[in-house]
């Protein structure tokens, strides 16, 4: 049976872990040669892998934090030069931290849409000019924050409200080059960094969970499989959409 993604290359951001590490072990069981990029973690990157590799699959691991325009470059330097050409980037690679009001501050703004915005515009220009005469397909991971907007998550939300606009514009600016621009919103999904932030078991995991439809917060796994559908052939009339992926969640 032939795979979804036989002989395309993609770029997977913050692959390390968590929603990343899924969608790049997914992209590269239906064929797609991986870059699995990480900032700090290099043993999580890895260990993804070897987990690739293991399963007869292609992929390497590249350090670049993807706020910063010549580690980007390099990025996709490595890339080209592993696989020889891009079809996928996911822009998954961000960070999130929760603040009242009164706790916003200047840094903790930057921080934050430095990564998950800046980042994930640069990134998208670095691979932009590395996609061929077939184009390509960009899929950028937002949140359900986007709309949702849970108190203390200003900043946060603002940052996914903003991949949401950047989503629906550069689909519009690059359809022409047959570049397709798609983003997943999931909602609160079981990885390291929520566990490592301590929601994995506070209340605040037991209010989502009441509110969301299917009553459970969602798994890596949960996300993923929409990720090669977008980044496949099977969505090639699909550009612009926010695909929610929250158990029903908005």
């Amino acid at each position: 049976m032939s795979r979804k993604l036989e002989g395309k290359v993609a770029v997977v951001t913050g692959a390390s872990k968590g929603i990343g590490a899924s969608i790049a072990l997914h992209l590269a069981a239906e064929g797609a040669s991986v870059v699995v990029n990480y900032s700090s973690s290099k043993e999580g990157a890895d260990r993804v892998v070897a987990e690739i590799v293991g399963q007869g699959g292609k992929a390497i691991a590249v350090q670049a934090n993807v706020s910063r325009q010549d580690e980007i470059q390099r990025l996709f330097a490595e890339t080209k030069k592993a696989f020889g050409r891009l079809d996928v980037l996911v822009n998954n690679a961000g960070v999130y931290e929760f603040a009242p009001i009164e706790n916003v501050t200047a840094e903790l703004f930057h921080k934050m849409f430095d990564l998950n915005v800046l980042g994930l515009l640069l990134t998208t220009q670095e691979a932009v000019k590395h996609f061929g005469e077939a184009g390509g397909s960009i899929v950028n991971i937002s949140s359900v924050a986007a709309t949702l907007a849970p108190p203390t998550t200003s900043v946060y939300s603002a940052t996914k409200a903003a991949v949401d606009a950047v989503t629906r514009s550069l689909s519009k600016e690059l359809g022409a080059r047959k570049i397709r621009v798609n983003s997943i919103n999931p909602g609160m999904v079981e990885t390291e960094g929520v566990h490592t932030a301590g929601i994995a078991e506070s209340d605040f995991r037991k209010a989502t969970e009441a509110q969301t439809p299917l009553g459970r917060i969602g798994q890596p796994q949960d996300i993923a499989p929409a990720a090669v559908f977008l980044a496949s052939s099977d969505s090639s009339w699909i550009t612009g959409e926010t695909f929610y992926i929250s158990g029903g969640l908005r």
